[in-house]
């Protein structure tokens, strides 16, 4: 039996409170909050620790993954290229037009439009090609057939949605819809010859189409 690879969103941050487009690492720190949602998740997990947890450099993704560290006495890795999809020109802002322009790039990299980009930030296809592979290195070095295991990693919620939602194949409409509440996860099974399929999206297990959506105020960061 091999484990799932798992991509858990980071604690609320003082940034999501403020509806601030905040992705340049490292970002902003948890609040009490979030410091106590990553103590539970932590908690959540103690009873089937991970083979390994793995960090974006991120501040907040960071804090969460110190939390879970400590109640799985788990190894705990920081890794480049798990950081938040980029909001460009928009970084700090929380204003209406802002976010709706960085949500209407998201929505076209979930369309199939990976090459739409965010004014001075990235591709949907830039995304996938820095966090693609270091997922790729961590399947190959930590999850194996007779080991169930699985490898935390903890990260931002835009970009585990993108990266879960093509990597899963899942639609890419619920994908769009339906947001990572803070420590929410997406799961992902590998499957035998390479590929994975998603066998968990926050509140839904499989199948996903036709479920409803779950929006919440702060979808990415």
């Amino acid at each position: 039996m091999t484990g799932r690879l798992i991509l858990v969103r980071h604690g609320q941050t003082f940034g999501n409170v403020s509806k601030r487009l905040d992705t340049r690492p490292p970002g902003a720190a948890l609040t009490d909050f979030g410091h106590e949602q990553a103590r539970k998740y932590g908690q959540s997990i103690a009873g089937k620790p991970p083979s390994v947890l793995v960090s974006s450099i991120a501040l907040r993704a960071r804090q969460t993954a110190e939390h879970i560290a400590l109640a799985t006495s788990s190894m705990m890795l920081e890794r480049d290229g798990l950081q938040e999809a980029s909001a460009g020109d928009w970084e700090d802002r929380t204003d209406k037009e802002a976010h709706d322009g960085f949500t209407a790039v998201y929505g076209a990299w979930h369309r199939g439009d990976l090459d739409a980009q965010v004014p001075g930030g990235e591709t949907g296809r830039s995304v996938l090609d820095r966090y693609v592979p270091v997922l790729e290195q961590l399947r190959e070095q930590y999850l194996f057939e007779d080991d169930p295991r699985d490898v935390v990693v903890v990260g931002h919620g835009a970009a585990i949605r993108l990266v879960g939602g093509v990597l899963g194949g899942v639609d890419g409409a619920f994908a769009a819809d339906n947001h990572l509440d803070n420590t929410g996860t997406v799961e992902l099974a590998p499957l035998a010859g390479g590929g994975w399929a998603c066998v968990r999206w926050g509140t839904f297990v499989l199948p996903f189409q036709g479920k409803g959506s779950h929006t919440l105020d702060d979808p990415i960061s």
